[in-house]
């Protein structure tokens, strides 16, 4: 039937209820807090006037002891201010805060100069498939928080972007967005005990907004990370960030996943994104996304923003760690995102039964050229194993891809027309 063509009832015309559609357009923004900088970044020495040249006689004297007063109650306005701290900490009330989104434009931000690191494939992102029992929300604060970090990016203009970030290792790579840290010039990482240091860059890409920096330090508490494919709908989350900059740092908020792979397209790019309605707000960019057993699987990157006409609330969204890990590690070794590895196959959502009895993923294409079809793979076999692991839903064949960087062998057990033969693909990266 052409619905095109069907009449629409009238009012007063049917018994049938119409249809009414509510559209609108709410913003998808960052959040990440724009401060104004009257005081030096942590690190920077404070500029120090000379003391006048000394006079002789009675009115010399006279000058020189209201001199003497007058330098009193400076160095004890600047002492109670905080001007002599060994910048080990630092305070919200050394800046300007601008809440206006209008101040962080991701085409206006200028080229980035934060001074850079060699690169290196001796360092990785690795996240845990298992967890062990589910924490109380006080068990996961105490073991995420100490790897939650303040992250401060000092702008040419005089201002600083405020955001958050994750330690991942000891010795000091931190996982951040890269809008945190665009456009920078210099950065600093303040920990949850307040101690400040210098940080360098590792790598960034903005299109992903996943930014890994390092700063010089041992012994640090590196965070847990947890398989974000696991996640459901529904499942606790929580997230630890510095909402509206400095002063509230290590605000801890919870909520619930409210959907996963959920598109969202902002400044021409689609991201796939878990959405979560636990609160987020400017200043908790580059946090971690937290689930029930301490463990992070997500790292918070926008919130959707209420406009003129539409009030809009709960709507966070945070990068999985799952499907980016190999990203981060890009980052870490090339300075940038290479392409992901493949199998060069697509296989059927849902899965089917083999002839056995057990599960198995019906493959649907083979890409010509690709690794799975140099391995002997044909559209419509069936898929039982990878690894040595059973595949009970097409996200398993992800799971174990990702262990695999390129260039590695994946051992799949292929079935077809009622034979197995294990097939061994050698993996590539994608050209994408």
């Amino acid at each position: 039937m052409d619905h095109e063509n069907q009449d629409i009832p009238q009012s007063g015309q049917g018994n049938e209820p119409r249809e009414v559609v509510l559209r609108y357009e709410a913003p998808v923004t960052p959040i990440v807090e724009r401060y104004v900088q009257p005081t030096p970044l942590p690190g920077q020495p404070k500029k120090h006037t000379s003391p006048r040249k000394k006079r002789k006689g009675l009115k010399i004297f006279l000058f020189c002891m209201l001199g003497l007063l007058l330098v009193s109650g400076v160095v004890t306005a600047l002492w109670l201010g905080g001007a002599f701290d060994d910048h080990r900490s630092y305070h919200d009330d050394d800046f300007e805060q601008h809440h206006d989104e209008d101040y962080y434009d991701n085409s206006e931000h200028g080229e980035t100069t934060i001074k850079r690191l060699p690169n290196t494939d001796q360092v990785k992102l690795r996240y845990n498939e298992s967890h062990g029992e589910a924490l109380t929300i006080q068990e996961i604060y105490q073991k995420v928080n100490p790897s939650t970090v303040t992250v401060l990016t000092g702008n040419r203009d005089g201002s600083a972007m405020v955001g958050t970030g994750v330690i991942f290792t000891e010795d000091g790579f931190i996982l951040t967005n890269a809008h945190v840290i665009a456009g920078g010039s210099e950065c600093y990482v303040v920990l949850d005990t307040g101690e400040d240091y210098r940080a360098c860059l590792l790598g960034l890409d903005e299109e992903k907004d996943l930014a890994v920096i390092k700063i010089a330090a041992s012994g640090l508490p590196a965070a847990e990370f947890g398989d974000s494919d696991a996640l459901t709908i529904g499942d606790p989350v929580f997230a630890i960030g510095n909402p509206l900059g400095v002063e509230l740092r290590g605000t801890l908020t919870d909520g619930i996943v409210s959907a996963i792979n959920r598109d969202v397209y902002v400044d021409g790019v689609t991201m796939t994104l878990i959405q979560t309605n636990a609160a987020l707000n400017n200043g908790n960019s580059g946090g971690p996304l937290i689930n029930v057993y301490g463990q992070v699987v997500g790292i918070n990157t926008m919130k959707m923003g209420s406009s003129s006409t539409t009030s809009v609330e709960g709507l966070g969204f945070a990068i999985p760690i799952a499907s980016t890990a190999y990203m981060i590690n890009d980052l870490i070794a090339y300075g940038e995102v290479h392409g992901e590895v493949m199998i060069g196959i697509s296989v059927q959502t849902v899965p089917v039964t083999a002839e056995n009895g057990e599960s198995a993923l019906l493959v649907m294409e083979v890409t010509p050229g690709g690794p799975g079809e140099e391995a002997g793979i044909q559209k419509g076999d069936l898929i039982v194993a990878a690894d040595g692991e059973a595949l009970t839903k097409s996200t398993d064949l992800l799971r174990v891809r990702r262990r695999h960087e390129a260039g590695e062998t994946l051992k799949l057990l292929v079935e077809r027309d009622g034979k197995r033969f294990t097939a061994d693909v050698v993996l590539r990266e994608s050209d994408t």
